[in-house]
């Protein structure tokens, strides 16, 4: 009798201490890196370095964000980020840009002496109570010795609730971010 009472007990106890499963999210690339190597680098070929891409320290958690009202944000805490959130960025963006400008080398790191340069902040990156996900910021690029900067700001729908749906929408925010980035490279060439 008491073997099977403290069985019972053990059972209890143990079904009140049940955990909640993290979820981890990946921001979607779109499509694969590519391997170059240094017989393929010229001096003649244009390059871009993507310097960094900073976020605030409100989006640089592991949490996803959540705007819950005009002035309160929500940082999840078992939905989140797979990896630092403004690497997911600078990544995405490289990838974004390399497809969006054939011919011009993208990279994380300096390749040559002569290289554009682009520094972007990101200054809102998450989901909202109305069903919308914000991606905004700004962006400067250094050619050939002039400063442009250009700020973002944009308010996509989702096309379903959830945290999945956020951040698809959140990746396709910063898709057309990268293009507008690459249509401004493009015009100052």
């Amino acid at each position: 009798m008491k073997k099977g009472l403290i069985l019972c007990a053990a059972l209890v106890l143990s079904a009140c201490s049940s955990s909640v499963d993290n979820t981890w999210y990946q921001l979607p690339s779109g499509a694969a890196s590519m391997q170059v190597t240094s017989s393929q680098l010229n001096e003649t070929q244009p390059m871009l370095w993507v310097q960094q891409v900073t976020v605030p320290d409100y989006l640089a958690g592991n949490g996803l964000v959540y705007q819950t009202s005009d002035v309160k944000y929500v940082i999840a805490t078992n939905n989140l980020w797979a990896s630092p959130l403004d690497q997911q960025l600078q990544q995405t963006l490289i990838t974004n840009l390399s497809k969006a400008l054939p011919g011009r080398l993208v990279a994380g790191a300096p390749l040559g002496a002569q290289h554009d340069t682009l520094n972007v902040t990101v200054t809102g990156f998450q989901g909202r109570y109305d069903g919308k996900a914000i991606v905004s910021g700004e962006w400067t690029l250094e050619h050939q010795g002039r400063l442009t900067k250009q700020a973002f700001n944009l308010v996509l729908p989702q096309t379903e609730d959830g945290y999945d749906a956020m951040v698809r929408t959140l990746a396709a925010g910063w898709q057309q971010t990268a293009q507008k980035i690459a249509n401004s490279v493009v015009a100052l060439n």
